[in-house]
């Protein structure tokens, strides 16, 4: 980032290609919906090029870049009117949970229970309050540590470690019948 804000764009190009799918994930889980989270992605990067002259070092430029992420989600969290359905397919027909499953070369029965397991891992993880949701996420896409969610969501140590413990046990006891 010191290098981008000293005029190489190409570093620009390599903070990009690093970090922007985690970003988009942790952003698209958040809202659901490709076309939102493509938006709110962009706004996220702009930032980041707006914001590099003032840029210091003060954490690991991923959580600076998940803070920004953050206070992006809540702005349009604020105004936002409806959420999507965890079942609402998108415009290439893929369901939220078509996008955890990956290739895993296996035939069908193994695909459809991959499958299964996305869903309702995806259908736990969206009960979740949303701040434990939010921490949650932080650290499984963003792979965060718990004093970074902590930074990034202004709040202390502590309340983030309880967040994430909590959204742990509960998705624990939701996802039982998977393990």
């Amino acid at each position: 980032m010191l290098r981008y804000a000293s005029g190489d764009l190409g570093a620009f190009d390599q903070l990009y290609a690093r970090h922007e799918l985690a970003v988009w994930r942790f952003v698209f889980r958040s809202v659901k919906v490709q076309a939102v989270a493509d938006d709110l992605l962009q706004d996220v990067w702009f930032a980041v090029a707006r914001n590099a002259a003032r840029y210091e070092v003060k954490a690991r430029f991923r959580t600076w870049l998940f803070t920004l992420a953050h206070h992006r989600l809540v702005d349009h969290l604020r105004t936002a009117k409806h959420h999507a359905s965890l079942d609402a397919s998108d415009d290439d027909a893929r369901s939220l949970a078509d996008t955890l499953v990956a290739d895993s070369g296996f035939g069908p029965v193994r695909q459809l229970q991959s499958r299964e397991q996305a869903a309702a891992l995806i259908a736990a993880v969206e009960q979740l309050p949303p701040e434990q949701r939010e921490a949650f996420l932080l650290q499984a896409e963003g792979d965060l540590s718990v004093q970074e969610i902590a930074e990034a969501t202004g709040v202390n140590f502590e309340t983030a470690k309880s967040r994430l413990r909590y959204a742990r046990t509960s998705l624990r006891q939701h996802l039982k019948e998977f393990v």
